[in-house]
C-alpha cells in the first residue's frame, strides 16, 4: 500500500470512527434525556397486555395538588435543577395537578430565598432563589402557588406553637411585597405549623398568622394540613410504627370542633393528613372531618400521603394500593379537593426512587389517564 493510499485509509477509518463515536453519544444522550424525563423505565414485553382491574377504575377523589418540600428535613433532598424542576411541574400537570404548595419556606436556618429578615436572624443563604423559581414554573405551567410559612423550629423544641408569629409577621409582609404582586400564580397561604391535638398557642397562631395572610393580600384563601393522633402518629426518628394510646373518633371531634371554632374566619380549608390512621378507621375519620368543616364554612381536603409509614425505612413511595383506598375514602366522604405529600419524591417519573415513576403509572392507569 502506498503512503497516499495508507494515508486516504486512515483519514477514511478516523471519519467512519468518529461518525460511530459521534452516534453512540447521540445515542447515549437521548437515551439519558429520555430515562430522565422518565419516558422509558422498563423494556417492554412482546405480547404484553394490560390486565384489567379487579376493583372499579376511577372511583376516588384524584389528586389535584402537591407540597413542593424543598428544605427535605427528613427526606433526602434530590438536588434539582430549574430544568428537572420544569419537567416534574409537567408531569404534575400530566395527571390533572393544578395547585404546588411550598411546604415551608424556610426550617431552622435553611431557607428557600434570600430573605432579608431571616439572613440578618443568622439563617444561612441559599444558592438559588427556590421562591421565584417556583413561581415563574407555577406562572408557566398554568397553576396556582400557595405559599408556606416558615417554621423556625422552636414548636418542635418547646410544644408552643405561639413562637411562629412573630417572625413569621415579617416573612408574609416580605413576601407579598416582593413576590406575591409579581406572579400571577401566587394564589394563597399554607400555614405551616402541623398540630394534631389541642396544642398549646395553636388557635392564636393559626388566627393571629390567617388574619394577616388575608389582609396584606386581599383576602387570598388560607390552609393548614395537621396530623390525625392516631395509631401511626409515632416519632419519625424512632423504629416504632405504631403506639398504644391514640386519639378516638370522639376525641378528634371534641378538639376538632373547638380548633375550627377559632380559626375558621381566617383559615379556608384543612387538609388532614391520612397516614396516621389504619385503612379500616378511614371512613369514621373523614366523615368527622367533613361534617365539622361544613359545619364552620370551611373546605375539606386530604393531604393524601403518597409516602409509606407501614415499614421500618422511612420513608419509601407508598404501594398503591393504600393510596388508592385512602382516595376512595376521601371521595365516599365527600371531600373537596386531595392534595399530597408529596409528588416529587414519592410519585415522580424522575424521582431518585425508581418506586416513585411506578406508582405513576398505576394511578394513571387507575384514573385511564394516557
Amino acid at each position: 500500500m502506498s503512503h497516499k493510499t495508507r494515508r486516504d485509509f486512515i483519514r477514511k477509518a478516523s471519519a467512519a470512527g468518529s461518525a460511530v463515536l459521534g452516534l453512540t453519544l447521540s445515542n447515549a444522550g437521548a437515551a439519558h434525556a429520555a430515562a430522565t424525563a422518565g419516558a422509558e423505565r422498563s423494556i417492554p414485553v412482546e405480547g404484553a397486555a394490560v390486565k384489567p382491574l379487579i376493583v372499579t377504575a376511577g372511583n376516588a377523589l384524584p389528586i389535584t395538588g402537591t407540597f413542593l418540600d424543598e428544605i427535605s428535613h427528613d427526606i433526602p433532598h434530590q438536588n434539582w435543577g430549574e430544568a428537572e424542576w420544569d419537567r416534574d411541574f409537567r408531569h404534575m400537570k400530566a395527571i390533572g395537578i393544578d395547585t404546588v404548595i411550598m411546604i415551608r419556606s424556610g426550617y431552622r436556618k435553611f431557607i428557600t430565598y434570600p430573605s432579608e429578615y431571616l439572613l440578618g436572624k443568622g439563617c444561612y443563604r441559599p444558592s438559588v432563589d427556590l421562591l421565584d423559581l417556583f413561581l415563574r414554573l407555577a406562572d408557566k405551567h398554568g397553576m396556582k402557588f400557595y405559599f408556606g410559612l416558615y417554621d423556625s423550629g422552636r414548636y418542635w423544641d418547646t410544644g408552643d406553637l405561639s413562637w411562629e408569629i412573630e417572625e413569621n409577621k415579617y416573612v408574609i409582609d416580605e413576601v407579598w411585597k416582593n413576590y406575591g404582586q409579581k406572579y400571577k400564580s401566587f394564589g394563597g397561604w399554607y400555614i405551616s405549623g402541623e398540630i394534631s391535638r389541642k396544642t398549646k398557642g395553636a388557635i392564636d397562631a393559626f388566627h393571629s398568622m390567617g388574619k394577616q395572610c388575608k389582609e396584606v393580600s386581599g383576602g387570598l384563601p388560607t390552609f393548614i394540613s395537621p396530623w390525625i393522633d392516631g395509631k401511626k402518629a409515632v416519632d419519625a426518628a424512632s423504629g416504632d410504627l405504631t403506639k398504644r394510646n391514640s386519639v378516638s373518633v370522639q376525641e378528634h371531634e371534641k378538639e376538632w370542633n373547638e380548633i375550627f371554632d377559632g380559626i375558621h374566619d381566617v383559615v379556608d380549608a384543612c387538609a388532614f393528613q391520612d397516614g396516621h390512621i389504619d385503612y379500616d378507621e378511614l371512613d369514621a375519620f373523614f366523615t368527622v372531618n367533613k361534617r365539622l368543616a361544613d359545619k364552620y364554612g370551611m373546605k375539606c381536603w386530604t393531604n393524601a400521603e403518597s409516602f409509606d409509614r407501614d415499614m421500618p425505612i422511612r420513608f419509601f413511595p407508598i404501594k398503591f394500593d393504600k393510596l388508592r383506598m385512602k382516595l376512595e375514602a376521601a371521595k365516599r366522604a365527600g371531600y373537596d379537593k386531595a392534595i399530597t405529600f408529596e409528588f416529587s419524591h414519592f410519585m415522580s417519573p424522575q424521582s431518585a426512587y425508581l418506586q416513585a415513576g411506578h406508582l405513576y403509572d398505576r394511578y394513571k392507569e387507575y384514573f385511564n389517564l394516557k
